[in-house]
C-alpha cells in the first residue's frame, strides 16, 4: 500500500532553512514515522504523535492514506 505524507506550509519553510545535513535527517525522521503505522493517532481525529530521531522530531496527525507532518525540528 502506498502511502501519502503531506508537509504543512510552516514545515516547508523550515526545512528550506536547514543546512543539507537537517534536511535529510529531518526526512528520515518522517520516513520512520511513516512505515510505523502502530505509531500513528487515530486517523481522522484531532490527536496528534511525536516520532523522534537522534536530533529531529516531527509531530504529525493520521489520515486514512497517510500523514500530515504539523511540526518539526533539528537540534544540529
Amino acid at each position: 500500500m502506498t502511502y501519502r505524507v503531506d508537509l504543512a506550509v510552516r514545515v516547508e519553510d523550515a526545512l528550506a532553512e536547514l543546512p543539507g545535513e537537517g534536511r535529510q535527517e529531518v526526512m528520515e525522521t518522517i520516513a520512520q514515522a511513516l512505515v510505523r503505522r502502530d505509531a500513528w493517532p487515530e486517523p481522522g481525529g484531532w490527536e496528534a504523535a511525536l516520532w523522534f530521531g537522534p536530533r529531529t522530531w516531527v509531530a504529525f496527525i493520521a489520515s486514512l492514506d497517510g500523514i500530515d507532518i504539523v511540526n518539526m525540528g533539528w537540534a544540529g
